[in-house]
């Protein structure tokens, strides 16, 4: 049955609205988690290690697609909430484009950084080699998959998150069957995974345009639309703290890779880079969970439906402590196995994997959160909060911690950076959810 972004949600309701968001965002990570699983296991470490120093260059280059995709959802589905459905979607139209243009500019600039970036990051020899390579494919697809993290957020706008999921689902699924082929049967290598995640987003990034250009039973359409620079400016605002995430995450991943480096050398970047896949998949919960309610927050805080909005606040908290308990048990657990399906080929890396891990797990108790306070700011249009929220999370408490930890507890301290980190935001979260709920009436 379909949900409407009107609806009064109960924890069964809106569970059910969130549940695609959260699985799109699982398929989503999946697909460099597949890349890394299989290089890993039939092309070596140093292939791996390659990806995961070059990993954090492209992921910050696809971050302008995250930061129109839930900004842009937060002023489409005030519009929607407001009546003016017309305008929203202009608004999606004009973003739409806005993020096609973005992505080839973009694609194009990092074709000539790849090289000196992977350089700069502590590559040498076969590993320059190899980052450039796997680079160069994927940038070839990047605006595709930056459309793809657009329509993430503009298809549960759209009332259509089950669509969404189909859409990442094929795309993922695409990506694990090629990994298969191209890297264990094919032997490909490197290129074999790069092409093979290109494909996954190609399905993912295109499908939407022509499902959305034509009539079709959601809320959205791609109509002509005018470059509206209040409108972009707004988005942008609105979104500035998913781009901050984005860009720092790169930033701070390449720090860890270079305090690595220094500490454990290649074992270490590939250690890092294992956990760092295992925690895209279950940190997509807290984010899949956000990119779902997001639009219902900005549709009622359109609406001025203040009631409905205490009430989402308050099931989202009750729902993000609980799967934060359960996600760090399971991570507990689960250390060992995982650490030996990544890194198993090698006793010493899985053991410092698995230990690594465990100690980072102590960070999803707490990051859920901060996740969800960002996103829950910018779904009322209050780019400045969430922004703020997610500059100090992904950035400078990151940077301070994880050069300071490491001083007294060795590689130790980069395993509980995250978890210092996003203690220290916690404060600041609920600082601003106490200090601004007057503003809002959410509490």
């Amino acid at each position: 049955m379909r949900i409407q972004l009107s609806e009064h949600f109960t924890y069964k309701k809106l569970i059910q609205f969130v549940l695609p968001s959260i699985i799109m965002m699982i398929f989503t990570s999946i697909y460099g988690v597949i890349d890394g699983l299989f290089v890993s296991n039939f092309v070596g470490k140093t292939a791996f290690a390659a990806i995961n120093l070059i990993m954090p260059l492209l992921m910050g280059l696809s971050a302008l697609g995250f930061m129109i995709g839930t900004g842009g959802s937060a002023i489409v589905s005030k519009a929607l909430g407001e009546g003016k459905h017309e305008l929203a979607n202009q608004y999606f139209s004009m973003l739409v484009y806005v993020s096609v243009l973005g992505g080839i500019i973009l694609a194009v600039s990092g074709m000539f950084l790849l090289r000196p970036i992977a350089i700069l990051l502590g590559a040498t020899g076969e590993l320059v080699e190899l980052c450039v390579l796997y680079g160069r494919i994927l940038l070839v697809s990047l605006t595709a998959f930056l459309l793809q993290n657009v329509f993430q957020s503009f298809f549960v706008t759209a009332e259509k998150p089950q669509l969404g999921l189909k859409v990442t689902v094929a795309a993922g699924l695409a990506n694990i069957v090629l990994d298969y082929l191209f890297i264990a049967v094919f032997h490909w290598g490197i290129t074999g995974a790069a092409v093979a995640t290109a494909i996954s987003e190609f399905i993912g990034g295109l499908f939407p345009i022509f499902y959305f250009s034509r009539r079709n039973e959601s809320l959205l359409r791609l109509v002509k639309a005018r470059l509206d620079i209040r409108a972009l400016g707004r988005a942008c605002a609105n979104g500035s703290s998913e781009l901050m995430t984005n860009l720092s995450l790169s930033v701070v991943n390449s720090l860890y890779n270079l305090q690595l480096i220094s500490i454990a050398g290649e074992n270490g970047v590939a250690a890092y880079g294992t956990i760092m896949y295992v925690n895209f998949i279950f940190i997509a919960i807290f984010l899949g969970y956000s990119i779902g309610s997001a639009p219902i927050i900005g549709y009622h805080y359109g609406a001025g439906n203040q009631g409905e909005l205490k009430n989402l606040l308050r099931m989202s908290l009750s729902m993000v402590g609980v799967c934060g308990v359960v996600l760090m048990l399971l991570a507990e657990v689960l250390a060992a196995p995982l650490a030996d399906i990544f890194v198993g080929y090698d006793s010493a890396l899985a053991s410092m994997t698995c230990h690594g891990f465990r100690l980072y797990a102590v960070s999803f108790l707490i990051n859920g959160f901060n996740i969800f306070g960002s996103a829950f700011f910018t779904a009322l249009s209050n780019g400045i909060v969430s922004a703020t929220i997610s500059f100090l999370r992904t950035l400078v408490f990151q940077v301070a911690v994880v050069l300071t930890l490491p001083l007294v507890l060795g590689i130790d301290g980069i395993w509980l950076a995250v978890a210092v980190a996003e203690a220290l935001t916690l404060a600041i979260t609920v600082w601003f959810l106490v200090n601004c709920k007057k503003q809002y009436h959410y509490a």
